[in-house]
């Protein structure tokens, strides 16, 4: 068999088996972590923002970095986490917001099937005078109550794999 013959042939096999490999290991591709969750509202996350409506979402790796792939009919998006803590709040999985500047913004995203919480990118809020608040009946001594940050969750249904 000449050079150039014998050349020709390693090629293709290498090219089939590297055809193989690519195709076996799409095949065996597995998320780590899924699910669905639904905004009620406009939502900034990670420095995306987030129509209200229904979403998916997929963790690939269970490994750093942490990325959600999130999908909905409107936007795809990618969204990574800043931090990972072991440390789990909920019994289960949630999405918590605080409002910042009259913004939606999920802070962090508790997944108790993985034993982690996600950390994401908030924005600063601008300092501003405290908000004040006065009622009916209360005596001009008294001292106000401040208005503490707004705070909810947002449930997150899971498949986990």
């Amino acid at each position: 068999m000449s050079a150039v013959r014998y050349r020709k042939v390693v090629n293709k096999l290498a090219f089939a088996a590297l055809a193989l490999g690519i195709l076996a290991s799409a095949g065996n591709a597995q998320n780590a972590f899924q699910g669905k969750f639904t905004l009620p509202f406009e939502t900034y996350w990670g420095g995306v923002t987030l129509p209200a409506g229904n979403y998916s979402f997929t963790l690939e790796s269970k490994t750093f970095p942490y990325t959600l792939y999130i999908r909905s009919n409107k936007v795809n998006a990618i969204v990574p986490a800043l931090v990972s803590d072991t440390g789990v709040v909920s019994s289960r999985a949630q999405l918590d917001l605080v409002d910042i500047a009259d913004v939606h913004v999920i802070k962090t995203f508790e997944a108790p099937e993985l034993g982690v919480t996600f950390t994401y990118f908030t924005p600063k809020e601008k300092p501003t005078a405290s908000k004040v608040v006065r009622h009916k009946g209360v005596s001009p001594t008294e001292p106000p109550s401040q208005v503490s940050d707004n705070r909810m969750s947002i449930a997150v249904q899971t498949s986990g794999r």
